[in-house]
């Protein structure tokens, strides 16, 4: 039995963002990694992918991107590098290939039990990410078997792909990055439309993160919406980090050729049923993005930053839209499912009574009910950017800065 402080169980960016915060405060600590260091950008990754954010975004505690193209997007394998950096200049204590088994609790703390043997520690730290398992809809099931069934962790080109069309369920970043991808490559997508975030990747001369990050809205706290669960369950951006810095929305994809559906709302065999809601929800998203770049606007009128001439605004436009209602797939020659549908999450080696009723961890800023367990990397876990690169060093340097309590206080004691 190996004995510790504390156990950081994953060792993507929140666990290696923990790991820093602790090492700097002298807490003993190591870090279990079920494969290797960034092992979703490893193996669960499109061929394509590139960051979301820009270069210059990419910050960590004590370390951050000093390359030659701050405005650049970093590919997957560029991230992983820089994450194996970081670990190295960190001497973070990762055991990589190191699956947990079972976290339980153990006189004086926990019972960790992992593939390369058990640990006791005072305090665990959950660092698995937001993004765990894909959400896949139970309507699946109801698909032919002749129709290939993907989720965008299992997708890495389209070439990979049975010949045919495609049906992409969900336009969030990933549904409309593969949509985009896919199309170009010369097969026929369709693009079942749900909630969705518009925004342009530049604005007035500067990256739209450039703006959020200067009106504050990506460290806004949880304090400061009306509505947390509301503001945690928004879709992503529909966003993509392309060299040309082009923006990716419905609009674009309708002109490249993509048929634009609304939600998708069962399925029967080979028939889909959609839902006559496409000129709504992108009639919503235009609204909020209206609103966004007002804010902009009125931002740089009250400051007086440089700024360039306002760009037009062009509304998605939708409304000649003929999109059915129904859909057979096997008329339209679709003969690919790709569910982007988001992600939940899943802890059944978490042998503590601190899930909710759907399955995820009780938590308040990372503090769960069960005294010296802690969750990181969250969506919204203290401000917006809770579970982005460059906003998981807060929440990290909280939550150490608490740890490094509890232990002084055992000491007193």
């Amino acid at each position: 039995m190996m004995t510790t402080h504390t156990i950081i169980i994953g060792g993507g960016q929140a666990g290696l963002a923990m790991s820093r915060c602790l090492s700097d405060l002298g807490i003993e600590h190591v870090v279990l990694e079920r494969g290797k260091v960034a092992e979703r950008w490893r193996t669960e990754t499109w061929d394509s992918l590139h960051a979301l954010s820009p270069n210059w975004m990419t910050r960590l505690p004590g370390f951050q991107y000093d390359g030659p193209d701050p405005d650049g997007f970093m590919s997957a394998s560029d991230l992983i590098a820089f994450f194996e950096r970081y670990a190295v200049s960190s001497k973070a204590p990762v055991m990589t290939d190191t699956a947990v088994q079972k976290v339980e609790r153990s006189a004086g703390g926990f019972h960790v039990q992992t593939t390369k043997g058990d640990f006791r520690s005072c305090a665990v730290v959950v660092a698995t990410g937001y993004c765990d398992v894909p959400l896949v809809p139970d309507e699946s099931r109801a698909l032919p078997a002749s129709v290939t069934q993907i989720v965008p962790s299992q997708y890495r080109r389209p070439q990979q792909l049975p010949p045919g069309g495609v049906l992409i369920v969900g336009a969030s970043s990933t549904g409309v990055q593969l949509a985009d991808e896919i199309q170009r490559s010369g097969r026929q997508v369709t693009l079942a439309v749900g909630g969705h975030t518009r925004l342009p990747r530049r604005y007035r001369g500067r990256d739209i993160f450039w703006w959020l990050d200067r009106l504050g809205v990506l460290n806004q706290s949880i304090d400061e919406v009306h509505d947390i669960e509301r503001s945690r369950n928004q879709p992503s951006l529909q966003l993509v980090g392309k060299p040309d810095h082009s923006s990716l929305d419905v609009g674009v994809l309708r002109a490249l050729g993509v048929r634009v559906l609304g939600r998708l709302r069962g399925i029967r065999g080979p028939r889909v049923t959609l839902a006559d809601d496409l000129v709504a929800t992108t009639a919503a998203a235009d609204i909020k993005l209206a609103e966004i770049l007002d804010k902009i606007d009125h931002f740089i009128a009250t400051t007086g930053v440089e700024a360039a001439a306002a760009e037009p605004f062009r509304p998605t436009w939708l409304l000649g839209s003929d999109a059915p209602e129904a859909l057979n797939l096997k008329d339209e020659r679709i003969e690919t499912v790709i569910w982007a549908t988001g992600y939940r999450r899943s802890y059944p080696w978490l042998h503590l009574p601190v899930l909710d009723a759907h399955g995820d961890i009780i938590q308040n800023g990372g503090i769960t009910p069960e005294a010296g367990l802690y969750v990181l990397g969250m969506r919204f876990q203290r401000r917006r950017n809770s579970n982005f690169i460059d906003g998981v060093g807060d929440d990290a340097r909280v939550l150490a800065e608490r740890i490094a309590q509890s232990v002084m206080h055992a000491r007193v004691a």
